[in-house]
């Protein structure tokens, strides 16, 4: 009898179960063409959503923009400006010597005593026509309010990256991110409406969880059928996608100067539109594998077989499947292992502790360059747009380096950790007047430390044994977001020393770089998969195979 799809032969079964010839799934991956035309298109259509979701991470940088402000003075009128020719506002105002300005904290009594702002204030919007912070008045008194707002984003997305992740586990990739979009989209517009700031960051930070999960599941829906050969580039060239979302935002923000309410609902409308995709977008192979669901997968595989114009052998898809059993079985047996597992054992702790700092610097420091841009002084859409440029070359220094055998991920993640300490800390020696040389050296710290954030993935998931790999990761990334958290915060200090961000962070990378340093090497090592292999991992060099096209172990 002739086996259909969907229905296997008994007796073809049970030699498939005797088999002991063991298929990876990677295996099924370099026969339907590594990169084919299948996978090309699913690539380019999965990470179109991710555009939107970098827009809605650093969109604070324009929606909650800081402008020159000062007290609004009795004999102002209700449509005053900031510079108002019509008054003597040094008299009024007391004139701070540092920024060389008006007070924007405190004006003169009727006594000539200075005393804080009684009737709010006036703003000059000049550069940003309009903002959050100046609706809300988000200053002096109030000033931490606005780094919260930011902090709380970051909060949401620490949130999203473990719930969407718990929820693709139990309701499958595809649900999880269709109902990702659709919060998004909802929660986005609502954000953009909302007349108050408690409700505003709510929903924000309703908006940072999907952007989590957004991102998560586009990666893995894409990320799973690209072959070993491509897998490192395909996961380095999505990050041009977050790229091209900033760029595209510095742009939006421009032309949008005047509504700062109209730009978030502007960046979140397109969201609107891929809720097409449950229409487009299949669900994983991997999960309907691992759900037991084996016709539901073998049907997608030929789907992708035909699409790319090659023909499976049905025999190894399902020595695939029933590999795939088998390690199922001994998975339900095998001890599972959390996160106390990274702290039992000496070296492993040491690389855990370390590895987390270097994630939570990393994070930081990106994140912290990229929403202090409009304080560094000149045109801030500028600067911003400038800011996110840099990583394009970024981007393609690591394709170049990290799998060159003379470099590597430990030397190239020093490297540019080290590198972007030292421009950073330079500032200290800057005055604030050489607005163009603190911009430059911003941005090349930007640079390096976008280069460094993309290799402490690759290099964390290599480093981590197989056992522990998802619980370290998991650790890893939410160290990363607690240096998201806190940068806000750190930024706040640019209002007492405008390079004072700059140097705290070149401190903490410089010293990430030297930490860096005392990590073994992952390019061209049997990777480690035992506990016991973690322990002895770059202690042995009789350990080397050839892996000279290494992937990100998924």
């Amino acid at each position: 009898m002739e086996k259909t799809e969907s229905e296997a032969d008994p007796e073809q079964v049970n030699l498939v179960l005797k088999s002991e010839k063991k298929v990876k799934f990677d295996d099924i991956l370099v026969d339907l063409g590594d990169f084919g035309k299948y996978q090309k298109k699913a690539y380019f259509l999965l990470f179109l959503p991710t555009i939107f979701s970098a827009m809605q991470k650093q969109s604070w940088v324009f929606l909650g923009a800081k402008a020159p402000h000062r007290c609004r003075l009795p004999e102002d009128f209700p449509n005053s400006t900031y510079d108002n020719p019509d008054l003597n506002l040094t008299s009024m105002i007391p004139w701070n010597k540092l920024d060389e300005s008006l007070s924007s904290c405190s004006m003169f009594d009727d006594e000539g005593e200075s005393v804080p702002c009684s009737d709010g204030w006036i703003f000059d919007k000049s550069t940003f026509g309009s903002s959050a912070v100046m609706d809300w008045e988000l200053v002096c008194e109030k000033k931490e309010m606005r780094a919260t707002a930011q902090a709380v984003f970051m909060a949401g997305v620490l949130v999203g990256s473990y719930f969407f992740g718990w929820l693709s586990d139990k309701l499958g990739r595809k649900v999880s991110f269709f109902i990702s979009v659709v919060v998004q989209a909802v929660f986005g517009i609502l954000s953009g409406l909302v007349p108050g700031y408690w409700a505003f960051i709510i929903l924000r930070c309703i908006v940072g969880a999907t952007t989590s999960g957004v991102f998560l599941v586009a990666y893995v829906l894409a990320m799973e059928m690209v072959g070993p050969k491509y897998r490192v580039i395909a996961g380095t060239l999505c990050q041009y996608y977050y790229t091209f979302g900033y760029i595209v935002m510095a742009g939006v923000a421009y032309f949008l100067n005047d509504n700062w309410q109209l730009l978030q609902i502007a960046l979140t409308l397109p969201c609107v539109l891929f809720l097409s995709y449950w229409w487009i977008v299949p669900e994983s192979v991997r999960w309907q594998i691992s759900e037991g669901k084996y016709e539901d997968a073998k049907k997608q595989i030929y789907k992708v077989a035909v699409e790319n114009g090659v023909e499976l052998d049905k025999e190894k898809v399902d020595l695939m499947i029933n590999t795939t059993v088998k390690e199922k079985e001994k998975e339900l047996t095998a001890e599972k292992a959390s996160v106390f597992d990274l702290f039992r054992h000496r070296r492993i702790c040491f690389r855990t502790l370390n590895l987390c700092f270097l994630w939570m610097v990393n994070s930081g420091t990106y994140y912290g360059l990229a929403l202090s841009a409009s304080n560094l002084g000149g045109n801030p859409y500028y600067n911003y747009l400038i800011s996110a440029a840099v990583e394009i070359p970024a981007y393609a220094f690591n394709l170049l380096v990290l799998n060159h055998p003379r470099v590597g991920r430990r030397l190239a993640l020093a490297g540019c950790m080290l590198f972007a300490g030292l421009v950073l800390a330079i500032t200290i020696f800057i005055d604030k007047s050489q607005t163009t040389l603190l911009v430059t050296l911003s941005m090349l710290g930007k640079l390096a430390i976008t280069s460094s954030y993309g290799t402490v993935y690759i290099f964390s998931a290599e480093l981590y044994p197989t056992v522990v790999r998802n619980v370290g990761m998991g650790a890893s990334s939410m160290s990363a977001r607690i240096g998201g958290i806190v940068c806000p915060y750190i930024n706040m200090l640019s209002d007492i020393w405008t390079p004072l961000p700059l140097i705290i962070y070149g401190a903490l990378a410089f010293t990430g770089g030297i930490l860096s340093l005392f990590l073994p090497e992952t390019l061209g090592k049997r990777l480690p998969e035992t506990i016991q292999d973690g322990e002895n991992f770059g202690l042995q060099e009789d350990s080397v195979e050839d892996v000279s096209k290494s992937e990100v172990p998924t």
